[in-house]
């Protein structure tokens, strides 16, 4: 009966002003016949912050969230799971900071001796800390960077080499602080579980194994820059990733012979696997990793005995082609020999080792579909996003960093810190549309507050590009596709050992920007 807007009168200090409540939610004023534009005293705004601050320190810090729990992003009911499907590295087999040091050695000096990169580079060390998994590298530009689920850059975290690059600069080479979505995701595979760099102009590193791969691209980029060598980012970029998964083989040999200095001992993975088996779930185990690489890191974790948990194992399956290819044959493994079978798989037996095939002839040979099956992998794309789907199955995520974001969101101080910024960019929305120096003044003072709180809060988690999981006030690329992908996730596959076999994970109910802030009074 109103119209497109609904008038409301509202009383606000000295002014008196009609409020639009527009379609969009946004709040809009027009002056009043007969009164002047909306003014308050810079004294009014700092006694208003002084209340905000007061209400603010009088306020409970919230609980501690669990370092150790589950977390829900669909509703899970583990009573319908009948199968558990389980990736290797980084699922199962988690990996000390010596992993990182390995490959970015084996990486640098490949570079070295294959591709001929200056003999200095061998003097360039890991940078541990430096990097964080999810960042995008734009091999055009030949920039490392941090997207939030929006596709907008996440300024002060841009970094060519070891270097920030200024945020004139970004916004100078970008033309904008939103990329183009043809610019980050293929448009050929709405999953992009395989990410071709010729097919888009940045890349995903998703993966934990990425995170060397990111310190030494950006050590090396350093180099050329400081010694004024000319080089091509993609140039870099492929030989940088070419000689890192060169070395992959090395590295599994590395490892068998010292897989304790390698693998983290996980004291209840063994309990957590005979909980499974003793309620008579069926367990298999999909990995790209080699057989010998898994057996000595799966002997080391649950003990000689441990394909006995394992109805099916498949080694160097190379997802995601496992999941989405519709036909290639299975082979049989022959422990003794070391060597491959030439017999046509018919049907899939306990205790045997299998390679390859697709994820098609796993589900036609056990029966084993939809919803009955969960299966858990640390990368949303090559692991989870096509079994969810296109196969309909259930999944869970493991994701090692939780443990470090959890530790940081639970210090007190950062609480405070959270709570304050809360508040104060509240306050800031309430007095922008103010007019009058004293409030813009004041308004610009709270601005820079709020500018360095955001920054304290960001290198909390990590000093160039804080963390995993949001940007300053929005979710990252790689919260986004792994909230799509995994209906659950937590730190360690061993969490699930908190609850029973029957529990059923409950998504939050999150408030929408158009529905109440809180609802309680």
């Amino acid at each position: 009966m109103f119209g497109k807007a609904t008038v409301v009168l509202l009383l606000s200090g000295a002014a008196r002003n009609t409020r639009y409540l527009c379609r969009n939610g946004a709040r809009k004023y027009t002056q009043q016949p007969g009164y002047s534009h909306r003014k308050i005293s810079r004294e009014t705004m700092r006694q208003n912050y002084l209340n905000t601050k007061a209400k603010c320190e009088s306020k409970k810090l919230p609980l501690d969230v669990n370092a150790n729990g589950v977390f829900a992003c669909n509703e899970l009911d583990l009573e319908e799971v009948q199968v558990y499907g389980f990736d290797y590295d980084y699922t199962l087999a988690c990996y000390k900071p010596s992993m990182d040091y390995l490959l970015y050695n084996l990486g640098r000096d490949m570079l070295i001796e294959k591709y001929k990169y200056p003999e200095e580079i061998g003097k360039l060390e890991y940078p541990e800390g430096f990097a964080v998994r999810g960042l995008h590298y734009d091999i055009e530009k030949g920039l490392l960077l941090k997207l939030d689920s929006f596709l907008q850059i996440q300024l002060g975290t841009v970094y060519r080499g070891l270097q920030r690059v200024p945020d004139e600069e970004v916004l100078r080479l970008y033309k904008n602080r939103i990329i183009p979505i043809a610019y980050v995701e293929a448009p050929n595979k709405h999953t992009q579980t395989k990410q071709d760099p010729r097919s888009t102009k940045m890349v995903q590193l998703a993966d934990l194994f990425s995170v060397p791969e990111m310190g030494l691209l950006c050590n090396v980029a350093e180099y050329f820059v400081k010694n004024h060598i000319d080089y091509h980012p993609e140039i870099l970029f492929r030989d940088v990733k070419n000689s890192v998964q060169s070395c992959h083989p090395i590295m599994h040999q590395t490892v068998v012979k010292n897989v304790g200095d390698f693998l983290e001992k996980n004291k209840d993975m063994r309990k957590f696997f005979d909980r499974l088996k003793s309620i008579k779930k069926k367990m298999f185990l999909v990995t790209n990793s080699p057989f010998p690489f898994v057996n000595v890191g799966m002997k080391f974790l649950l003990g000689e005995d441990w394909k006995d948990y394992f109805d099916v194992v498949i080694v160097q399956a190379r997802k995601p082609r496992f999941f989405t290819d519709e036909t290639r044959p299975l082979r049989i493994y022959d422990e003794k020999k070391h060597t491959l079978l030439w017999d046509r798989v018919t049907k899939l037996e306990k205790g045997t080792i299998y390679l390859e095939g697709t994820v098609k002839q796993l589900q036609d040979m056990t029966g084993w579909r939809g919803h009955q099956v969960l299966y858990f992998g640390d990368h949303p794309y090559s692991d989870l996003a096509d079994v969810t789907l296109e196969h309909g199955w259930r999944t869970g995520a493991i994701i090692t960093e939780l443990t470090h974001e959890i530790d940081n969101l639970n210090d007190p101080e950062f609480k405070k810190n959270a709570n304050w910024l809360q508040m104060l960019t509240a306050l800031i929305e309430d007095h922008q549309d103010y007019e009058g120096k004293e409030a813009k003044v004041q308004l610009n003072e709270w601005m820079r507050e709020r500018d360095n709180l955001r920054n304290d809060i960001k290198r909390v988690f990590n000093q160039q590009f804080g963390s995993v999981f949001r940007t300053y006030h929005n979710p990252t690329y790689f919260s986004r596709r792994l909230f799509r992908f995994a209906d659950i996730y937590m730190s360690n596959i061993t969490n699930l050992l908190n609850y029973s076999t029957t529990h059923t994970f409950y998504p939050r109910r999150g408030v929408m920007p158009h529905e109440y802030t809180n609802y309680f009074v």
